[in-house]
Order: C-alpha cells, then structure tokens, then sequence
C-alpha cells in the first residue's frame, strides 16, 4: 500500500509529528511518522494490535522521548513532559479507564481540570449518580465518566486511545459522538486511536493506518470509507518489528 503525503489543513496543526521515531530501551518501535491534528478535526489512527498505535500516542504526549523526529505542539517543536503538555491544553484518555473507583462520580468530576457541570452538559446521564461510588458504575458509565472529566477540562487537543475496548456498541456510539461534538463546537483537536474501522470512519475527518510501526495508508475518511477492505487486510500483516 502507498502513503500518500500529509494533505494540508486549512487550519495550521495543534499537534504534528513529523519523522517521528519512539520505542523503547533504544529501539524504535513506530518509525519514520508524520501526522498531524488541526482545531476542530478528528482523525482517527488505525491498527491491529501491536501495529505502534499507543506507541505514537505515548510520545506525541511526552511519555516517550523521541529516537528520531520531532513532536510540535503549536508548530514549535517540544520535549514538555505530559503534566506540562497537559497544562497547555493537551488531554489524554489511555486505555484503561482512570476513575478513583472509592470517590463518587461528583468527588472524581471535582478532581478534573475542568468545571463539572461541563461534564454533566456532555453527559447528562451521569447526573443521576453523582453521589455513587465510580467503583460501583458499569464498565461503560466508568468509560463516560473518564471521558466526561477529560472534555470538562476544555482541552485544545485530546489524544483518546481506545475508547471503545470491550464496551456496547450504544456506549460507543455515545461516547464517540460525545468526541466529535467537542471538535465540532468547541474546537477541540482529536487524535482517536481505534481498532474497530467502522467506529472510526463513522466520526473521523481523516484517516491513518498504521502497520508493523509505519502508517502505510491515509487519507479523508470519506475516501477511505471506499476502501476498508484494503484497511482491514492491513490487520494481518502483524504486530510491530
């Protein structure tokens, strides 16, 4: 498969990776990327398991040192930590679900950057168990709740690593939407790590596929919406070398 170049935006990107190359104890495992998130877009990075997905994420927010490459945040380049990157309006949601399982949905909204009722805007659903233990929540209303505190913060960009890994698919639609809102109205620059190809191409602006540590396809999620046989191939090709 060919990689086409990184299209322009019409709005200059918040954050860009541009030859970036990350791994870990000195070897790279994602090489040679180039990719970039503008205000208010949402584009959705693709892959099999071990294809560098979260490995691109981790150093895009600064829990990664660059081998090679560079990350910018406003077109200038950085090496900020993630808690300053994080001062300067870049949110992050990792795989696993970050709620304090022993304080209440309001005690762990209060703990977020952001004003609660923000969240309870996103989210009505939850006003109904602010005083609940987050421990006692479903797996689902503990991912709404991750999501909810993330957004509240009004970030300027927000890199969501697989949102929807092993939830309904009525929660993943809600959550997903609640995603493409923030960039649609609030401006918020998203890059949306996904496995499930069709989630994606449902709420995404533009498309990368990575593969064994290189994104080998892009393009419009219109376009690529054309081609998800060819993107779901790219899944057998094997985890990252």
């Amino acid at each position: 498969m060919s990689v086409a170049a990184v299209p322009p935006t019409e709005t200059a990107p918040l954050l860009a990776a541009a030859g970036l190359s990350a791994g870990y104890g000195g070897i790279a495992a994602i090489h040679d990327i180039d990719l970039a998130v503008a205000p208010g877009e949402v584009v959705a990075l693709l892959g099999a398991n071990g294809a560098g997905k979260t490995t691109t994420i981790l150093a895009l927010c600064g829990e990664l040192a660059p081998l090679a490459g560079e990350v910018r945040w406003d077109g200038v380049p950085t090496r900020d930590s993630l808690t300053a990157r994080a001062r300067d309006g870049l949110g992050l949601i990792t795989e696993e679900k970050s709620v304090f399982m022993g304080l209440t949905v309001a005690e762990n909204l209060r703990l977020g950057r952001g004003e609660p009722e923000r969240a309870l805007e996103l989210f009505p659903e939850l006003r109904g168990h602010l005083r609940r233990r987050a421990g006692l929540l479903s797996g689902g209303q503990q991912q709404i709740l991750t999501v909810a505190r993330a957004l509240a913060a009004a970030p300027r960009a927000l890199l969501a690593d697989e949102l929807s890994l092993g939830l309904a698919p009525l929660i993943v639609q809600r959550l997903l939407s609640a995603v493409r809102t923030a960039a649609d109205r609030d401006g918020v620059g998203v890059l949306l790590v996904e496995q499930h190809v069709r989630n994606a191409l449902q709420y995404a602006d533009r498309v990368c596929v990575m593969q064994r540590g290189r994104i080998v396809l892009r393009g419009p999620a219109a376009e690529m919406a054309e081609r998800i046989d060819e993107i779901e191939q790219s899944y057998l090709a094997g985890p990252a070398s």
